[in-house]
This record gives C-alpha cells, structure tokens and sequence, in this order.
C-alpha cells in the first residue's frame, strides 16, 4: 500500500495507512530532513572514517556492517525497509565481501560504478519502455510539472549517473598525476576515499540544483495556470 508525507517547516511526519499500521508501530514521529540525509549517508561516512584510520579493507567491512546497522535499525524502528537501503547493503555485501576474500580493492572501487550505472538503466528504462518515468514516479506527488520536463529530468539524470559511474572509474583506476603515481597504495586508496565522499557529493548536490533552476520556470507555470483556472471557477 502506498506512504505518503507530509512536509511541514523542514519537518517531514510520515503517516501510513491505517492497515499497514495495525501490524506496525504508529509512524507519527518527526523526521528532519538533516537527520534523514546524515542516517542515509551512515556507511560512506563510517567507510571514510576507517579509511582513513586504517586501510581500505578494514573501512570496507566498517561499511558492510554499518549498513546492517542501518537496515537493522530502520526496520526495528519503522517496522518497514526503504529500497534505497536495501540495494546498497546488497550491493556493498557483494562487492565487499570480494574485496575482503580475495584481499583486492577492485571490487570495492567498482562499487559506486555499479549503483550509479544501476540508476541509470532504471531511468532509461522509465524514460523508452513505461508510460510514467522514475523520476516522476518519485516525485510527482509533490510536484507538478509538464510530460515533456518529466522526460527532460528523467534523462538528464540518467546521462549524469552513467558519467559519474564512468569518473569514478577514471579517478580509481587511472587519474595517476606525477605525484600521485609516487604515493604508497593507502594514500592512493584515501585519494580515491575522498572523492567518493566528497566529489560525488558535491557533483551530484550542483547537479541538483542545476536541475532545481531548470525545472523552477515550469513549476511556476503550472502555479499560475492553476490559479487562472481558480479565478474561472469562481
């Protein structure tokens, strides 16, 4: 059955339906959008931490057992999963686990490539074989926009996640400047370390907000057809 929420002076109030809540705990709580981006970012910043105390192997099973944690306490908490959560304790167990058995921090730099290209083959997917895309699928309770800008958001997006899934590559495996090639593989593990904590970061929030100032000029037409359609009715 459906979730919906509310959003409220920076707080957002998740209510269920009344049948999904005689098996569960009631929602009623706060969640602050800070909270829920700081929660969501859990494992990468527990990753970043061991990386840069210890070695890439020892930050990747941090990060293995930080999304446990994180899945654990969701679902102990809410008494459901968010998807999100789900995909990446799958993919970071897989990818993970090889690094840890086979002791080769390949796997783990693919990582991050994998989820984004996995991004990208769903919002292609929505954007040529479904009548609704991803990106309205997630959004378009909250927002109104025109069938052609929903089509615009939802490729744009794809084409960004399949580039930074390919930056990623290049940073891991091949953007080797002269005094980088010289560092011992732990600082060239933490240079990578920080763009996947930071650089992704950053590109994808200017990315959003690029997207946010695009997107602004329609939202304020369908605002204002709306309010000429009030004015008629009365």
């Amino acid at each position: 059955m459906a979730v919906y929420a509310v959003e409220k002076a920076g707080t957002r109030h998740v209510a269920l339906p009344r049948a999904e809540c005689q098996n569960s705990r009631p929602d009623a709580y706060p969640i602050t959008d800070s909270m829920k981006f700081l929660f969501d970012l859990f494992p990468l910043l527990l990753f970043f931490a061991a990386l840069k105390v210890y070695d890439i192997y020892v930050a990747t099973a941090v990060a293995i057992g930080a999304s446990f944690l994180q899945v654990g306490f969701f679902w102990f908490k809410h008494r459901r999963v968010e998807t999100m959560h789900i995909v990446t304790l799958v993919i970071i167990g897989v990818f993970g686990s090889l690094t840890l058995i086979l002791h080769d921090a390949t796997f783990i730099k693919w990582k991050p490539t994998v989820v984004y290209w996995i991004f990208a083959v769903i919002l292609f997917y929505t954007q040529f074989f479904t009548q609704q895309t991803a990106y309205e699928h997630l959004l378009g309770k909250q927002i109104s926009l025109p069938a052609n800008v929903w089509q615009q958001q939802n490729r744009d997006w794809g084409i960004f996640f399949l580039l930074l899934g390919a930056l990623n590559i290049y940073v891991a495996f091949y953007f080797i400047p002269d005094y980088y090639a010289g560092l011992d593989s732990k600082i060239q593990d933490e240079y990578w370390g920080t763009f996947k904590v930071f650089g992704t970061m950053g590109l994808t929030l200017a990315f959003t907000l690029f997207q946010a100032v695009r997107m602004a000029p329609h939202l304020q037409t369908q605002e204002n057809e709306k309010s000429k359609d009030d004015v008629i009715r009365d």
